[in-house]
């Protein structure tokens, strides 16, 4: 039980440290960024403000790794059985969601069209 929880951890780190490696890069990056893969980001004339279309970008991701570390750590609460896997499903999932349709709401604010 101790063995797969600190094999869960691990590889739980490994993809958080993914996903704020993402986010940080974003916050950082001078061009526009893109949120899905394969999506081109847009060009930086058509982006209102590229600084904080890149940082609500960036943040988003941020919080999607504290949010699946948060879901890990409730679940090794829980302990092993198959209850434990409903916080960590709820915490990769629906933040993922919510990040779709925020990024359609950014889309809307920042692009022009």
């Amino acid at each position: 039980m101790m063995t797969g929880m600190i094999i869960s951890g691990i590889i739980v780190c490994v993809c958080t440290g993914i996903v704020v490696g993402i986010g940080i890069s974003q916050m950082k990056s001078k061009d526009p960024v893109g949120f899905y893969t394969g999506e081109k980001p847009p060009k930086k004339e058509q982006v209102s403000n590229v600084a904080s279309w890149n940082k609500k970008h960036g943040m988003m991701w941020i919080v999607y790794g504290i949010c699946i570390v948060a879901s890990w750590i409730c679940s090794a609460l829980i302990g092993n059985n198959y209850y434990a896997l409903v916080p960590f499903a709820i915490g990769v999932f629906v933040p993922m969601v919510i990040m779709i349709f925020y990024h359609q709401k950014l889309v809307k604010e920042y692009l022009f069209r």
